[in-house]
């Protein structure tokens, strides 16, 4: 029997590697040095995070697979995985806050968002099933932890103990569908499986489809679209702020990674004529989580419905299967990326550790008592609703663009409908900062917050560039589209 290794191309794997050392090295800092300023680990990290991009530079070009073709390095992953280093990146700078200081053992912490993000890399690097799915239960589980770190806040507790639940229902829906796929097509590998579709007929068996199916679900889960997104408003209101806007942006574009992966190479969500179900998911998506974010006081809360109706917006790019609707959903989860990021930064630049800043009330007058993270917010509710011309509003004009060029009129118009619902409440923000008087027992703000207030100016720049300078961006994803279909 033959046993020998063959050449291993380590260029694919070296973002995952480079993540997984840099982890073991904050443990191991924290491990020795218990005393260590946060702020060290904090620069040790972002340097990490910096020459993990720097490799994930290096996979653009045509693919490159390693271990047995399990994962892959081509330009799909080097955007995605260029998204979630920088997402990791702002995280960081925004817990170096007060706020979370008075909670956080800082060489845990950083070590779990690390590891979570590597667990992204695997995600959307992975062209095997079963390589998604260990990418998966790596952020996951580390997730789960992050999610409940407030160990003084019962309500943080309970909040992660149900998302460790629930989570753990939506992997076994997720394992369940790839071995119902594996046994249907005599294989996990998304080519080999891709090959299966194109030589054999869909007709007279259930078992493919309903592999899908529960693959969906599963990745439905991490995008808490309905209805599958009752866990996120509880989860992000208990998390530690920069652990909220992790979880909104970085795992949503992780399992948008992964769904973009399976249906562009097997196409298989075409094949099964499913377009009917998404268009109704998208819309149900978009309208609950609108509908409901009228009715929250509490701005966490808010932004964790809206975050659900993003991804209603951003299906809508996944239904239209074009190349602008691909492109499109890219340029929207980076925009999203820095947009709410942003916001649950001002939360943290504003929050002490007596009180966080999550309420309607507590940023009533904000315009008269701190200038600066009122303008901020503001840029971001600007994007998020989509007006011009912020990040926002291309986004959704790309995304809109892409359906109405494959003929989904009404799909549009009710994106649009749902655009301007949301309008009420991300511009009720900005009514109470700067139309509404200061209350006089207005609870106090944190005073000193560099490392919080250079992630808000990065992600202002970002929203605004974006939204002004947004061809060059869009040249780029579709690049990488054409390249991938």
């Amino acid at each position: 029997m033959n046993t020998a290794i063959g050449t291993i191309d380590w260029i694919p794997v070296a973002p995952f590697i480079a993540l997984s050392v840099l982890g073991f090295l904050i443990m191991i800092i924290g491990l020795f040095f218990p005393r260590i300023y946060r702020e060290t680990l904090g620069t040790i990290t972002l340097v990490g995070l910096a020459v993990t991009f720097f490799l994930i530079l290096q996979n653009w070009g045509e693919p490159r697979y390693a271990f047995a073709n399990t994962i892959v390095g081509d330009k799909f992953s080097t955007v995605f995985n260029g998204l979630f280093v920088v997402g990791a990146a702002l995280t960081i700078l925004l817990s170096l806050n007060s706020q979370e200081n008075r909670y956080l053992l800082y060489a845990d912490y950083f070590t779990v968002i690390v590891f979570a993000t590597a667990g992204m890399v695997l995600m959307s690097a992975g062209t095997h099933l079963l390589t998604i799915f260990l990418g998966l239960e790596t952020l996951s589980i580390a997730l789960y932890v992050l999610a409940g770190f407030r160990r003084e806040n019962a309500f943080s507790l309970e909040s992660a103990f149900k998302y460790f639940l629930l989570g753990a229902f939506a992997s076994g829906f997720l394992l369940y569908g790839i071995a119902l796929i594996y046994g249907a097509t005599g294989s996990a590998d998304i080519q080999e499986v891709t090959r299966w579709i194109q030589q054999n007929s869909l007709t007279g068996s259930l078992m493919l489809p309903i592999g899908f199916l529960l693959l969906f679900v599963g990745l439905g889960f991490k995008l808490a679209i309905f209805p599958f997104h009752m866990w996120a408003p509880d989860v992000y209101q208990g998390a530690p702020t920069p652990i909220s806007a992790f979880m909104a942006t970085g795992s949503k574009a992780a399992a948008f990674a992964a769904l973009l992966r399976v249906a562009l190479s097997t196409q298989s969500y075409t094949a099964i004529a499913w377009e009917q179900v998404l268009w109704v998911i998208a819309v149900a998506t978009m309208t609950i989580g609108n509908i409901i974010a009228l009715r929250q006081d509490n701005i966490k809360r808010m932004l964790a419905y809206s975050s659900i109706a993003h991804a209603g917006y951003i299906l809508i790019g996944f239904i239209a299967n074009n190349e602008l609707g691909h492109s499109g959903m890219l340029f929207y989860l980076l925009s999203y990326t820095f947009m709410n990021i942003g916001a649950f930064g001002v939360i943290s630049y504003l929050s002490t550790a007596e009180h966080e800043f999550v309420t309607l009330g507590d940023v009533r007058g904000l315009a008269y008592r701190r200038p600066f993270a009122a303008i901020a917010m503001a840029v971001f509710m600007f994007s998020l609703a989509g007006i011009p011309p912020t990040a926002g509003f291309i986004s959704k004009f790309y995304i809109f663009s892409a359906a109405v060029k494959a003929g989904y009129v009404w799909l549009v118009i009710l994106g649009v409908i749902n655009s301007m619902i949301s309008l009420y409440y991300y511009l009720g923000v900005v009514v109470q900062m700067f139309m509404s008087a200061v209350e006089e027992k207005a609870p106090a703000t944190a005073t000193q917050q560099p490392a919080v207030a250079l992630a808000l100016v990065v992600s202002m720049f970002a929203v605004l560039g974006l939204g002004i300078f947004p061809s060059r961006w869009l040249a780029v994803f579709m690049e990488m589209a054409r390249s991938f279909i």
